[in-house]
């Protein structure tokens, strides 16, 4: 059995203008599908201590990780470790560089979500994406990051899957996560950890290490590693 199931990107109203879930339904709702652990990951902003500390106190049972989703130059990056904002950390290489100094661990978010719909591109005067899996692995986001999120609950399957390959490609820690605005999804994508994660310090370990795996399919019953069961889908038809 598995240590801990974390779903590692989830947004909340106490954070999220765009969310509809409340703190205490999302923990009501990752305990009855079978999570562990959640990752909260509001947009460009940290729950403050006093907000966290009295959180964490009512729900003892569940790990709960104080992430934040950074909308950055080169796409939405989910940050694990940061002691708070910090100004400058929309520039991609000054959050890694900060990153790096704190010890925190950051994964690119659903990095190909519409990329392969043509009108993507079209609208912003460009060509369709076409580039192979090795191509884009060379892209500079991923030099700038650790890990690269693989499956994605507002995803396509083809945009995890080309995300899959790149990671593969790249020896990337595969995170994933149900990138929920309300109850529904909630741990259908989680990250599925080794060991038994009881604080901030073991989860940065265990992410840094890759000693997880992407999971999918455990409000069913039928949780199982993406990184080894997913079926093939062709890129470009």
């Amino acid at each position: 059995m598995p240590g801990t199931i974390i779903d590692m990107h989830l947004h909340t109203t106490k954070g999220a203008s765009d969310s509809m879930l409340d703190p205490a339904d999302l923990i009501e709702e990752a305990k009855q599908v079978g999570l562990t652990g959640v990752n909260i990951t509001e947009h460009d902003r940290m729950w403050e201590t006093w907000d966290l500390g009295p959180f964490r106190k009512e729900h003892p049972d569940i790990f709960i990780s104080n992430g934040m989703e950074v909308s950055t130059d080169m796409g939405h990056i989910i940050a694990i470790g940061l002691k708070g904002y910090a100004p400058g950390i929309r520039h991609l290489r000054k959050l890694r560089e900060i990153a790096d100094e704190q010890g925190a661990f950051l994964s690119v978010a659903h990095p190909f979500r519409h990329y392969f719909d043509p009108i993507h591109f079209k609208r912003e005067g460009k060509e369709p994406f076409n580039l192979s899996p090795e191509e884009a692995a060379e892209l500079p986001v991923f030099e700038l990051v650790h890990g690269i999120e693989v499956l994605n609950g507002c995803n396509t399957p083809r945009e995890n899957y080309f995300a899959l390959q790149v990671a593969k490609i790249l020896g990337k820690t595969p995170t994933a996560g149900s990138d929920a605005h309300s109850r529904q999804g909630i741990g259908y994508f989680a990250c599925v950890f080794e060991e038994e994660i009881e604080t901030t310090e073991q989860l940065l370990d265990a992410l840094h290490n890759a000693r997880c795996f992407p999971g999918r399919e455990l409000p069913s019953g039928n949780l199982n590693n993406y990184w080894e069961t997913a079926e093939p889908i062709p890129f470009y038809e």
